[in-house]
């Protein structure tokens, strides 16, 4: 099924995630649809794999828990980030290298500091290749790190191939 783009999220310029100018970053894009949910689409290179052609799994982690992490700024436009507390995965199939990749993120349990949510990454099939879950402390960015959001170059970059509409079904295979 296809969801609307109701937004896309900032970039930076460093962040092993989201920083477009990490020579060895995944350069992800984040886009609110929809529904509440959060996706992240990337396309990760060969010096991010474990076996070849296959995402290393701590990479796996990495993008899983930063999609559910910013899942949190949708609700409240960008001024509470998420600190991850606790987060566990569980790997159904393996992603590939150089292939597109969606990962999926939503906010399950929100209370006043923490909340909880939940996020796949699914494969071009639809397939859900690892599913995860965290509980995360609301902090503003000021209160985590020394954060100056113009030499960080943390701003919404617009791009050619930005969707309007994603598909984001996931498909759960034995």
């Amino acid at each position: 099924m296809k969801r609307k783009v109701t937004g896309k999220q900032q970039n930076s310029k460093m962040c092993f995630v989201c920083g477009l100018k990490n020579p060895a970053g995944l350069h992800a894009a984040f886009y609110e649809v929809e529904g509440g949910e959060l996706m992240a689409l990337f396309t990760a290179r060969a010096e991010h794999q474990s076996y070849p052609g296959r995402l290393h799994g701590g990479i796996s982690a990495t993008i899983l828990d930063e999609t559910i992490g910013r899942a949190i700024m949708i609700r409240s436009q960008g001024e509470v980030w998420g600190v991850t507390v606790e987060f566990t995965m569980r790997f159904k199939k393996p992603v590939p290298t150089d292939r597109p990749v969606r990962v999926i993120g939503r906010i399950v349990k929100d209370a006043s500091r923490f909340f909880e949510g939940t996020g796949e990454i699914l494969l071009e099939d639809g397939t859900v290749a690892v599913e995860g879950q965290g509980r995360y402390i609301k902090m503003p960015i000021e209160k985590i790190a020394d954060f100056d959001r113009d030499a960080q170059e943390w701003k919404v970059v617009a791009m050619p191939d930005d969707p309007a509409e994603v598909e984001i079904n996931a498909v759960v295979r034995p």
